[in-house]
C-alpha cells in the first residue's frame, strides 16, 4: 500500500512543466535578430557576392559603393561578403562555447547538488578556485598555452563559461533532491542516472536556456576581444573581431573597415541579451502564474 501511494504521489507530483510563453517585445526583437543571423549564416554562399578570401575584388580602401556595399579593406577584398561570412564564425563562437561551458557545468552541478556531501565539497571548491582567476586572463592563458586557433578559442570560452551553469544546476539539484517526487522514484527503485536525467535535469532546463542565450552575447564579445589581439580566428578568416583589428590601421582614410564589423557584432550581441531577457520573462513560473 506504501508502494503504491509512493508511486502515485510520484505521478501527480513530477508533472511536466507547462511553458507558456509571453510575447514580450525583448523576447520578439531578440528571436527577430537572432533567426536574422542563422539565416544569414546558413545562406552566406547566396548572400555574398563574392569569396570573402578572394583578393583583388575590387580596389584596395574602395569606399562603399552598389558594387562593395561594405567597402573594400586594403587588398581589395570585399567586406560585405567578408561580414556576411564572418556570420557562421560568429555563431559558430556563441554556440559552441556555450554548448560546451553547458555541458561541463551541469554534468558537474548535477553531481555536485545530487549526491551532496565529500563529492560536492570537493567539486565546489575545485570550482571556487577556478572562478578566482579573472575569465578573460583564464582564456588568454588557455589561448596562449593551446596556440591561437578558433577551436582552442571555443575551448577557452567552455572553460570559462562553465562555472556559471554548475552554481545554477548544483542550486537545483539540491533543491529537488529533497522534494517528494524523488523520493517516490527512490522509493519505486529507479537508478540514480534515470533521476538525475528524467526528473532533475528537466526542472533545471528553463535557467540553462536562460543562461546560455544570455551567455552567447558576452561569449561572443570575449571571443571578438581574443581575434582582435590575435589569439582567435587566424587571418584570413572572416572573424569580426580580427577585422576590427585591421580596421584600426585605416580609420582614417577608411572607417568603414572597423565601423561595419562593430556594427555588426554590436547588434547581434543585443539580440542576444534581448533574446536571454524575453526568455526569462517567459520562462519565469511568476509571470506565468499572473497571466
Amino acid at each position: 500500500m506504501f508502494a503504491a501511494g509512493t508511486l502515485q504521489t510520484f505521478r501527480l507530483s513530477h508533472r511536466p512543466t507547462r511553458i507558456a510563453p509571453r510575447r514580450t517585445p525583448s523576447l520578439i526583437v531578440g528571436a527577430t535578430l537572432t533567426v536574422l543571423l542563422v539565416l544569414v549564416a546558413a545562406t552566406a554562399h547566396w548572400l555574398a557576392p563574392f569569396a570573402p578570401e578572394m583578393v583583388g575584388a575590387g580596389a584596395p580602401l574602395q569606399s562603399p559603393s552598389w558594387t562593395h556595399l561594405f567597402g573594400t579593406d586594403a587588398l581589395g577584398r570585399d567586406q560585405f561578403s567578408r561580414i556576411v561570412y564572418g556570420t557562421r564564425l560568429a555563431l559558430c563562437m556563441a554556440t559552441g562555447g556555450v554548448t560546451l561551458a553547458a555541458v561541463l557545468g551541469v554534468s558537474l552541478g548535477l553531481t555536485a547538488g545530487y549526491y551532496g556531501r565529500r563529492v560536492d565539497r570537493l567539486l565546489s571548491r575545485l570550482v571556487e578556485v577556478w572562478m578566482a582567476f579573472p575569465g578573460l586572463l583564464l582564456a588568454l592563458v588557455i589561448v596562449a598555452r593551446l596556440g591561437p586557433s578558433l577551436s582552442n578559442t571555443l575551448i577557452a570560452l567552455g572553460v570559462v563559461g562553465m562555472p556559471s551553469y554548475f552554481r545554477l544546476v548544483r542550486a537545483a539539484a539540491i533543491s529537488a533532491r529533497h522534494q517528494a517526487y524523488v523520493e517516490a522514484a527512490h522509493a519505486v527503485g529507479l537508478t540514480d542516472l534515470r533521476i538525475v536525467s528524467r526528473h532533475i535535469l528537466p526542472n533545471a532546463l528553463p535557467g540553462i536556456v536562460v543562461l546560455a542565450t544570455m551567455r552567447m552575447g558576452m561569449l561572443l564579445l570575449a571571443g571578438g576581444g581574443l581575434s582582435f589581439i590575435g589569439l582567435g580566428a587566424q587571418p584570413p578568416q572572416p572573424e569580426w573581431g580580427a577585422m576590427l583589428a585591421t580596421g584600426r590601421d585605416y580609420m582614417q582614410i577608411a572607417p568603414w573597415l572597423a565601423l561595419f564589423p562593430g556594427l555588426c557584432l554590436t547588434v547581434i550581441v543585443v539580440g542576444f541579451n534581448l533574446l536571454g531577457d524575453g526568455l526569462r520573462d517567459a520562462l519565469d513560473p511568476l509571470q506565468r502564474q499572473d497571466r
